[in-house]
Order: structure tokens, then C-alpha cells, then sequence
């Protein structure tokens, strides 16, 4: 596909991924709004720190507010809806907000679009919305659980994106990343919660230590959402965007312990346990679907994305607060 003056929006474009994917179609040539959640300080998340900051369209608003969601639309070509709240231990504590922001808010994007006609709509789904596999690897066919007030709200998210493509022909692509990782994480995922403690400390304080996650560097990610622009095959599919890779959240901190090269004591810690029947015990990526209709699949392994991280985290460890539990 062509980028070289592609109006596009990007809403969650200064969070964790939307940064990395706005700033990548900066360098593609496209025209660039990116929509930042609104605060009173004017902070403008990761884009505000970006190099690319003045090739792009700053544009501060909330997916919750319809007129905020409209204003951002007008003029653009194809909108990467990314904006969400993604924090599972805080979804429990206030799960109506998840309902305002992820299903509501993917209303008013998808109503917006079809209003203006738009040519694509990439939507951003989660590999939470599985639940734990009923089999792996786990295709785009497998049954959706609401195993946390998160989970539940973005399979309502899903659920009225593909409502839009079948009721109005709104032209949906629904990505499905899996557990996504990289420089600019939050410490609510568990990768930056182990760097950042074996960098810091002598141990790792975890929650269950045997659930298995398929893990995928944000560049990949990255290329996944870009090629899901393109093809006309992919409108009203959804599409898994993983590694084909697991591994248990004991083991993973061992080998990033090892890319460290620092012994850690790795120790559970209770406040971090899911609540039960809430845990999701496996996921692990079908990437069929994906390889065959985007021409994609993972170009950095795991080991590669982890040394990349640790050596961003390093230097930006002042950014994160180690050993504290940040829900």
C-alpha cells in the first residue's frame, strides 16, 4: 500500500502501540492526526517525547465524546482505532469506565466512520478476549470468554465492529495482537514489571507463575497493523497477531534475568494473583490467517525484542517505579 499522503487518523496515538504505529506512518509518507487523550496538563503520552512530533497532527480529545470523535474524523482516509483502557487489575475495581471507553467509545470511532464514509477501519482487539484456550493454538474461531471486566469489554468492542461491517458495510479489519511488548510499556504488563525489578533489586515479585503468554515485539505488531490497511480480503475478518510462541510468565522471567545477566530470586506475590476463574492459563497464536491474508508474520524472536527492551528500559528506569504494584 501506498502511504505517501494517505490521510490517517490514529486514536490511542500516545499510548504504548499507537505511538510506534503513528510514528512508523510519519516514515511511511502518510498524513498523520493523531489523537491524544485530553488532560489538563496538555501531555501528549509518548508522541509528546517523539523526534517526529512536528510531521504530525496533534489533536487532544476522548473517544467518549462523540463530537470530540467526529472533529478528529473529518478529512481522513483510513482510522486506526487503538484508543482503550487495557489495565486488567484495574478493570475489576471499576469496570464501568472499561464499558465507557472500550465499547462506547468504539461506537462513537465505527459511527463517525460510517458517517464520513471512510475507506478502512483498522479496529485493536486483544488476545484477552480468548480467555484460557479451550485448544492451541488458538485461531480466530475460538470461542470468546469474558474472563475479566476487561475481556468483557472489548469482545463488546469487537462484537459492535463487526455489527457495523454486517449491519451498515462499514469497512472493518479487526486485529487480535497478543501479548504485544517493547520499549515505552507500561509497568502494568508483566515484561517492564520483571526488567525493571532485575534491574533494580535482587528479586522478582510475580502472580502466578505458570500462565503461558504468547509474546510478540512491537515492531511486529506494528507491521500488522499497517498490512491490515491494505487488503480488500481482510474487511469484516479478524485477524491474530502473534508469535505462534509460548511461554510460562516463571520462565520468561528466568531468561530475562539471563539477558540482564544478573541471578534473581523470583517470589509470588498474592496482591498480584488474579482472582479465580479470572486467570487466563494459556494463549498461545494460530497466525494463519494473518500470514496468508496480510502477507505477515513475526520478523523479531523473542530474545531479539527482549535485549531491545532491556536496552531502552536501562537508561529510562527513572520512568518506572520498581517493586511497586501499579494495577
Amino acid at each position: 500500500m501506498n502511504w505517501q499522503g494517505k490521510r490517517v487518523l490514529v486514536t490511542g496515538a500516545g499510548g504504548f502501540i499507537g505511538s510506534h504505529l503513528t510514528e512508523r506512518l510519519v516514515e511511511l509518507g502518510a498524513e498523520v492526526r493523531a489523537m491524544v487523550h485530553y488532560n489538563a496538563l496538555g501531555e501528549q503520552g509518548w508522541l509528546g517525547q517523539s523526534p517526529l512530533q512536528d510531521q504530525m497532527e496533534l489533536y487532544a480529545g476522548d473517544v467518549t465524546d462523540r463530537d470530540s470523535v467526529n472533529k478528529a474524523v473529518v478529512g481522513r482516509e483510513v482510522v486506526f482505532h487503538l484508543a482503550a483502557l487495557i489495565a486488567i487489575p484495574y478493570s475489576y475495581q471499576a469496570p464501568a469506565s472499561y464499558v465507557r471507553t472500550n465499547v462506547e467509545g468504539t461506537l462513537n470511532v465505527l459511527q463517525a466512520a460510517r458517517d464520513a464514509e471512510l475507506g478502512r477501519v483498522v479496529h485493536t482487539s486483544t488476545s484477552e478476549v480468548y480467555g484460557s484456550a479451550v485448544y492451541v493454538p488458538i485461531n480466530e474461531e475460538h470461542p470468546l470468554q469474558g474472563q475479566s471486566p476487561y475481556s468483557a469489554s472489548k469482545i463488546g468492542a469487537d462484537k459492535m465492529a463487526e455489527a457495523y461491517h454486517r449491519s451498515f458495510g462499514v469497512p472493518v479489519v479487526t486485529v487480535r495482537p497478543f501479548n504485544t511488548f517493547g520499549p515505552r510499556q507500561s509497568a502494568r504488563a508483566v515484561i517492564p514489571t520483571i526488567i525493571t525489578q532485575c534491574l533494580k533489586g535482587d528479586a522478582v515479585r510475580l502472580g502466578s507463575l505458570e500462565p503461558t503468554r504468547d509474546l510478540n515485539y512491537v515492531s511486529n505488531t506494528v507491521d500488522g497493523f499497517v498490512a491490515a490497511a491494505g487488503p480488500e480480503q481482510a474487511i469484516g475478518r479478524t485477524l491474530n497477531l502473534g508469535s505462534g510462541r509460548e511461554i510460562s510468565i516463571g520462565d520468561l522471567a528466568q531468561l530475562i534475568s539471563k539477558l540482564v545477566g544478573k541471578p534473581v530470586q523470583i517470589e509470588t506475590d498474592q496482591a498480584r494473583i488474579r482472582p479465580p476463574n479470572s486467570e487466563v492459563e494459556r494463549l498461545l497464536a494460530d497466525n494463519t490467517r494473518a500470514q496468508k491474508i496480510l502477507d505477515w508474520s513475526p520478523a523479531i524472536e523473542l530474545e531479539e525484542g527482549l535485549q531491545r527492551t532491556i536496552e531502552w528500559m536501562t537508561p529510562n528506569l527513572g520512568r518506572y517505579r520498581p517493586g511497586v504494584y501499579a494495577i
